[in-house]
């Protein structure tokens, strides 16, 4: 295994561009999915800050997918031998606004493939810088991070949290309470045309990843966070955030979300805590 996972950091500088269209259809679907009473988005609006994830996911056929849902591994992505694929955060800044209507391109690099050896196996980390360009040139990047680990022992499924809980922030300014459900999880996987089947697929979650139930997207939780950022300073204006995924949400219990200004008072912190009370997802925002 060890020789294999090497192999992997051949893919190291190689890149991937894809182009798509900011679809106003697109853009309803994700206020209706977040609940929100926005007005029918036209061309010319600028996007919220992370709703670029809605867009550049490639429509691979059905046979070309594998056993999880995601298209067959090799190709841009390496072609890690091991079964589980987590997003595991992002480092994001907003240059410019993408805006409603727009033609947009995304140049995509693996800069770098880094294996560490887990307490439960390998994990191998690509980091994957995307530059999203619209009609003014390079509008976001984004430096994200994907991980790869093998599946635990069936007769040891993992908790809420399989990690070392994090310390919480304190002394939140706004929390709230979010339940997830099956159809905000369908809504979002079809939004973002992800076949990840951990999100809806509950038989295959649990009997061959060993989840206790289906998993809430990362990048959906992070939206969700920036959501109550947006609706709590809505004079303010997000121009970056970096997310750190550092445990799973899942659809069979309520987790709550917080948020406050930064000591500066010029930037924000947001974060979600699991049913145990343990740090599910954390960001950094910069604000305007």
């Amino acid at each position: 295994m060890s020789e294999n996972l090497n192999t992997l950091k051949d893919w190291i500088g190689n890149t991937e561009t894809i182009h798509d269209f900011i679809s106003p259809t697109t853009i309803a679907g994700m206020s209706a999915t977040l609940d929100r009473d926005d007005a029918d988005p036209v061309f010319g609006d600028a996007i919220p800050a992370s709703w670029h994830w809605l867009f550049f996911n490639k429509a691979a056929k059905r046979s070309q997918l594998g056993i999880d849902g995601h298209p067959a591994r090799g190709g841009f992505l390496p072609p890690v031998p091991l079964p589980r694929r987590m997003w595991a955060g992002s480092k994001v800044d907003l240059l410019k606004p993408l805006e409603v209507g727009s033609k947009i391109t995304r140049l995509s690099t693996i800069e770098n493939v880094t294996i560490k050896e887990g307490k439960t196996g390998p994990l191998v980390f690509v980091d994957i810088n995307h530059q999203v360009s619209g009609n003014d040139g390079t509008a976001v990047t984004d430096l994200q991070t994907v991980v790869y680990r093998d599946n635990p022992e069936k007769t040891n499924a993992p908790s809420q949290n399989n990690s070392k809980a994090k310390p919480l922030p304190g002394n939140a300014l706004w929390s709230e309470t979010f339940t997830p459900d099956t159809v905000l999880l369908f809504r979002y996987s079809a939004l973002t045309f992800i076949g990840h089947r951990i999100h809806y697929d509950r038989d295959y979650t649990i009997n061959e990843e060993g989840y206790p139930a289906l998993l809430v997207h990362g990048p959906l939780t992070a939206t969700i966070l920036l959501d109550l950022c947006r609706r709590r300073l809505p004079e303010r204006e997000i121009t970056g955030f970096h997310v750190r995924a550092t445990g799973p949400l899942f659809d069979n219990a309520p987790f709550t979300i917080h948020g406050k200004m930064a000591d500066s008072q010029s930037d924000a912190e947001l974060w979600a805590v699991n049913p145990d009370g343990e740090l599910a997802m954390s960001i950094a925002v910069k604000l305007a």
